[in-house]
This record gives C-alpha cells, sequence and structure tokens, in this order.
C-alpha cells in the first residue's frame, strides 16, 4: 500500500523520468550527513529549499524514504534501499557527463588517419606521437592508403584526417600545412652523386626519375615534374613496378633515381644515399579534413597538428 500523500499522480511518471540527479544529490548528502543544517551547508542550499525538494523527490517517486520529527529523521527501507543503490547511479552519471562534455571539447573521441606511404617513414609516426602526448584522451585509428582512396574516405567518412603529399584540391576538403619538407636525391651508394653533399637539379639530365604512376597522386607527379623542368629538364620516368617498395628497387638497381624528401633518411635501406637538392626544394605535406560534419575530436587533432609542426619547425622557410 501506498504511503498517504505519494501517490504516483496522474502524470504516470517512471522513475527514470522523476529521479532528478540533483534531488538524488540532495538525497545522498542528507543520508550521509543525518542532518539536514549540514547538509544544507554542504549544498550551499537554504534548508527549507532543501526539505522541499527532498519532499518532492518522494512525491515522484511515491515512496516515503525517511521518517522525520522535529530534530532528527530515519531512513525508511526504500530510503535505505535508494542509498545502496543510488550513489553508483550518479557516480555513473557524473562519469557520463564528465565523458560527453569531453566529447564536446574535442578531448575525447575517435580519430581515423589515412596516410601514404611516404608519410610513414617520418612525419605520420612523429605528428600521431606528439599528438597522444597532448591529447591522450584521443583514440587514434591509423590506415595506410593511396591518396585517392585518403580523399575517397574523407567523403564517405570512414577517414577523418588525410596526411597527404601534394594533395589535389577538392570541393568540400579542408587543406592545412603540415609540412614544407626539404627534397633530395635518392640514389645507390656506388653511384658519383652518392659522394656530394648536394646536388643541384640539373646533374639528373641524363637520370631517369622514378615516380609513381600519375593516377596514385597527380599534384606529387606534376610537383617533381615542375622542378625538374624549371631546371631545363625534360625527365625520362621510370614508373614504380609496386606501390609500396620500400627498398626503392629500381633505385638499388641503378635503374632510376628518386627525389623524395629528407624524411626518407630514417629509414634509409642500405646501399642507398640521399643528398640535398642546392638550391634547396620543398614540397607541401598537408592535412585534408572534411569541411563540415566532422567531429569535434577533429577540430583538436587539426589544432594540435598546428602547434606541433611549429615547434618542429616543419613549416618555416626553405634553408
Amino acid at each position: 500500500m501506498r504511503a498517504a500523500g505519494y501517490g504516483r499522480g496522474e502524470r504516470g511518471t517512471s522513475i527514470g523520468r522523476v529521479l532528478g540527479l540533483r534531488r538524488l544529490r540532495y538525497f545522498l548528502t542528507v543520508a550521509e550527513d543525518r542532518n539536514f543544517t549540514r547538509a544544507a551547508e554542504r549544498l550551499h542550499i537554504a534548508q527549507p529549499a532543501l526539505s522541499r525538494q527532498l519532499r518532492l523527490l518522494e512525491q515522484d517517486l511515491g515512496v516515503e524514504l525517511m521518517h522525520r520529527t522535529t530534530h532528527t529523521f530515519e531512513l525508511t527501507d526504500a530510503g535505505r534501499y535508494l542509498v545502496e543503490h543510488g550513489q553508483p547511479l550518479l557516480d555513473q552519471a557524473q562519469t557520463l557527463d564528465s565523458a560527453l562534455r569531453n566529447f564536446g571539447a574535442g578531448t575525447s573521441g575517435r580519430v581515423v588517419v589515412g596516410y601514404g606511404t611516404s608519410a610513414g617513414y617520418e612525419t605520420a609516426p612523429r605528428l600521431l606521437a606528439a599528438i597522444g602526448s597532448d591529447l591522450p584522451g584521443l583514440e587514434i585509428v591509423t590506415q595506410v592508403i593511396a591518396t585517392d582512396a585518403i580523399v575517397s574516405g574523407l567523403y564517405s567518412g570512414t577517414i577523418d584526417v588525410g596526411v597527404v603529399r601534394c594533395p589535389p584540391d577538392a570541393p568540400g576538403i579542408e587543406s592545412q600545412l603540415l609540412r614544407l619538407e626539404p627534397q633530395g636525391v635518392l640514389v645507390p651508394e656506388t653511384h658519383p652523386l652518392a659522394a656530394r653533399t648536394e646536388v643541384a637539379l640539373a646533374a639528373l639530365r641524363e637520370e631517369a626519375v622514378l615516380l609513381h604512376p600519375r593516377a596514385a597522386n597527380p599534384g606529387h607527379y606534376d610537383a617533381v615534374l615542375e622542378l625538374l623542368q624549371a631546371a631545363g629538364i625534360e625527365p625520362r620516368v621510370e614508373l614504380r613496378d609496386v606501390s609500396v617498395d620500400l627498398q626503392h628497387t629500381p633505385v638499388l638497381e641503378g635503374r632510376a633515381v628518386a627525389i623524395v624528401g629528407e624524411s626518407t633518411r630514417v629509414s634509409l635501406p642500405p646501399r642507398l644515399s640521399w643528398i640535398p637538392l642546392r638550391p634547396p626544394a620543398t614540397l607541401e605535406v598537408r592535412l585534408l579534413a572534411r569541411t563540415l560534419n566532422r567531429p569535434p575530436a577533429v577540430n583538436s587533432f587539426l589544432a594540435a597538428a598546428e602547434t606541433i609542426a611549429d615547434v618542429l619547425g616543419w613549416r618555416g622557410a626553405q634553408a
């Protein structure tokens, strides 16, 4: 039988709707202190207002939580049950509230990052390690894929951020400069150029130049050709046989040289040498992200990347 005065009422409310977390916190504080005055002080609320909120909680739940006297009270069986089960509920709600606020602030969430093989030598690992340190609440998932697949993934939503050399212009895709990467020439250590400390592009006049097919990344293909043509060279292009060749086999076999970024040096295969170009030449590495409909975590990722790139000196003027 219901206690008099604590009926459910005509609204048909349920505990999930009426058990307000604020009133639950009030009740648990009173139950812990066993004193309305002390509880009111802790909660920074007037004692009459506190008593009124607890009575409203009882009315909404349709059960008496405490027997009151002039100076004290006793918990009912329902009140003791709510003490036992209410605190975990309140803790979970506070955890959920904190988690959702972190999602909203962009300090937590999942970011899928796609990058090509060239960015995997140094650029992507250093960037992602630094972001992981600065934003430990982010879950960063990586995929090593081609440029066209990165752009497609950005449109479909399977990729959140792309790390791309000389990316194409794409509607609805935002581009942010990450690195101006100095370029150099990759040759076998037996090549005459390997003994030099720097190489002029004119020295490549008689060389075949190794490139991925233009379809794999038109921007990078065209940028390398523009460098050579600006030096008065119409290059003989040798296309890579496979999309991923960490050994740079055609270079190692002496069939071609390659113009690659300085990040290649961190994992240079044996018997290959990288020599910087003089005058210096740089190519852009950029971050790509959807302009619209992206989670706050992506905004935090991009902002952190900008700071990290500046700290590392990646976006400075050519040397």
